[in-house]
């Protein structure tokens, strides 16, 4: 019932900008810390920012400065504001939700943890 959906990501220029966006779907009561993840071919998945329900956010810093991270709670949707991309932005970048309250038709009011969207590809060309 629980569904993280990407869009946003292609290909662009070194010195561009991309936005990002994550929609969670389903009968959503709350939504805890969103956070974004990337992972480029042969390296080690990265936290590269978060949010938390409060609105506090953290960044990597590896993109300082340059990415901002924020969320539109009414509509349950996450945003990454990337500017500035480098070609060692490329990755596969993934929007996480690490505790979602949410009502099932049958079992009533659920928590879930740690669902992570389809990943969409950013690739920036030098």
């Amino acid at each position: 019932q629980v569904q993280l959906v990407q869009s946003g990501g292609g290909l662009v220029q070194a010195g561009g900008s991309l936005r990002l966006s994550c929609a969670v779907s389903g009968s959503i009561l709350s939504i805890n810390t969103m956070n974004w993840y990337r992972q480029a071919i042969g390296k080690q998945r990265e936290l590269v920012a978060t949010e938390s329900s409060g609105g506090i956010k953290k960044y990597a810093d590896s993109v300082k400065g340059r990415f901002t991270v924020f969320r539109d709670k009414a509509k349950k949707k996450a945003f990454l504001q990337m500017n500035g991309l480098q070609p060692e932005d490329t990755a596969v970048y993934y929007c996480n939700a690490d505790t979602i309250l949410f009502t099932d038709p049958e079992l009533g009011v659920r928590e879930a943890h740690d669902y992570f969207g389809q990943g969409t590809q950013v690739t920036v060309s030098s």
